[in-house]
């Protein structure tokens, strides 16, 4: 899974939430409140923004805590990353796998609930292919 590190501060009663990996993520949590979450939302939100604007996705760096993103939040981040490092567009992804524009657009949306066989379908269409495994 992919994870990016946070750091929190006090600040008035609340806690500052930073990311130094993705210095635009900057949310404030109640003490006491549900931190990962809100830190969580905020890393996507930036995610969502680099993919949108066709940036770069920093590793994701140490730090003392980590958040960690979701199955397909990862999958997603990890797609994009291929697909710029293998200097393919959306459109060669589409007429690689014959779909719409629109579902492989979907693919590239972090708020969007693609489904784990799409995303490694075109992620197999990249030469690649998901492991998954757990951990204690």
């Amino acid at each position: 899974m992919l994870s990016f590190p946070i750091t929190t501060e006090p600040d008035d009663g609340t806690l500052l939430i930073r990311c130094p990996v993705l210095p635009e993520v900057v949310t404030f949590a109640e003490a006491g409140g549900d931190m990962d979450a809100l830190a969580r939302d905020a890393i996507e939100e930036a995610l969502a923004a680099r993919i949108s604007h066709a940036e770069e996705i920093p590793t994701a760096g140490v730090g003392e805590r980590m958040i960690s993103m979701g199955v397909t939040t990862t999958l997603k981040v990890q797609l994009y990353q291929e697909l710029r490092a293998q200097g393919k567009s959306r459109a060669d992804l589409m007429r690689t796998l014959g779909w719409s524009r629109n579902s492989v657009d979907r693919l590239f949306r972090i708020g969007h609930a693609s489904k784990t066989d799409q995303l490694e379908a075109a992620l197999a269409a990249l030469g690649k292919r998901v492991t998954v495994g757990l951990a204690a």
